[in-house]
């Protein structure tokens, strides 16, 4: 089939000069509200009343009046085109400031120990903007499903996307609770593994995530087995607590549960670093004001927390630049 290299007429072209025309009853005085000629609003009235198979407007050489068709045409035309200019006006709006729905999709680790902060400031920053969040381990088509943005791991996101970091590169480390390292045993070697019990992640792709570890510089892989499959990490941890076994999750994720003597860790010279988490986005060229503003709030939050860092002395993660 032969391809169109122009764009075909469409049912609104010349709506305008008509509703001008209809209201003026001059073509002389639609032409100047317009900015154009008389002889393009003749040649737009024309192309419409063709298009629309009747004439709208009787003209002589002193008044300009609507037929028939030409009422009932503005009866319906005059509103339709009232709300799609109105239906303009919102979209420039959003266009213009922070303002509307911002919708982000987050794994549920992230939204208590990273997000849930972050937004709180935000909305109070910026009270046009709504924030939905999905909080899912489905790893999504930002565009296909509606999302603005999207927070991930690093290695997760694909390399079309335009990533902001959200947190340093972390390690992500293996843990135990006290109960259970007492009745199994602390593992001191990676292939110790195979005779625990470890708490396993399914990914969104079906796949069980393999245990990954570094020895002397060598990534490796585990294929380890346990008693429970999860889809996030937070329902690992908590199993993890209540002594199931061991688990593998961001070190972020467990400081608090390794603070308060809940978890242990173990293996800690083969655990392997991670990227950290970023937020990411398909790389239009221009980005819509609500989702500029919480790029420009999440760095502006990222530098805060680095000054207070330095400020108290406190050094930064292992491994994070």
């Amino acid at each position: 089939m032969k391809q169109n290299f122009t764009v075909r007429q469409g049912a609104l072209d010349g709506v305008e000069a008509f509703l001008s025309v209809a209201q003026h009853r001059n073509f002389r005085r639609a032409a100047a509200e317009l900015g154009v000629t008389p002889s393009a609003i003749s040649q737009a009235i024309r192309a419409l009343e063709a298009r629309v198979g009747a004439l709208l407007f009787i003209r002589t050489t002193r008044s300009v009046g609507l037929t028939e068709a030409g009422e009932r045409f503005l009866s319906r035309a005059k509103p339709a085109f009232e709300e799609l200019i109105a239906a303009s006006d919102v979209a420039r709006e959003l266009g213009q400031r922070p303002a509307g729905l911002l919708r982000l999709s987050v794994p549920r680790a992230v939204v208590p120990i990273l997000l849930e902060p972050l937004i709180a400031s935000f909305c109070q920053a910026y009270p046009a903007v709504e924030v939905e969040i999905a909080a899912s381990e489905e790893l999504v088509d930002l565009a296909a499903k509606g999302f603005d943005a999207g927070i991930r791991l690093g290695q997760f996101i694909a390399a079309d996307m335009v990533a902001v970091r959200l947190t340093k590169p972390f390690r992500f480390i293996i843990v135990g609770s006290p109960a259970y390292l007492a009745r199994h045993g602390r593992p001191e070697r990676p292939d110790d593994l195979r005779q625990h019990a470890c708490l396993r992640l399914r990914r969104s792709n079906g796949a069980l995530a393999l245990w990954s570890l570094n020895d002397n510089g060598r990534a490796i892989e585990i294929a380890v087995s346990g008693p429970l499959i999860a889809n996030d990490f937070p329902t690992m941890l908590g199993a993890a607590v209540e002594g199931l076994g061991l688990a593998q999750v961001p070190e972020p994720l467990a400081t608090s549960a390794v603070k308060a003597g809940k978890l242990v860790r173990v293996l800690a010279p083969f655990v392997p670093m991670a990227p950290g988490v970023f937020l990411y986005y398909p790389g239009h060229r221009q980005i819509m004001p609500k989702l500029r503003a919480f790029i420009d709030h999440v760095k502006s939050r990222s530098k805060l927390a680095d000054k207070i860092r330095v400020a108290s002395g406190d050094a930064p993660p292992n491994g994070a630049s």
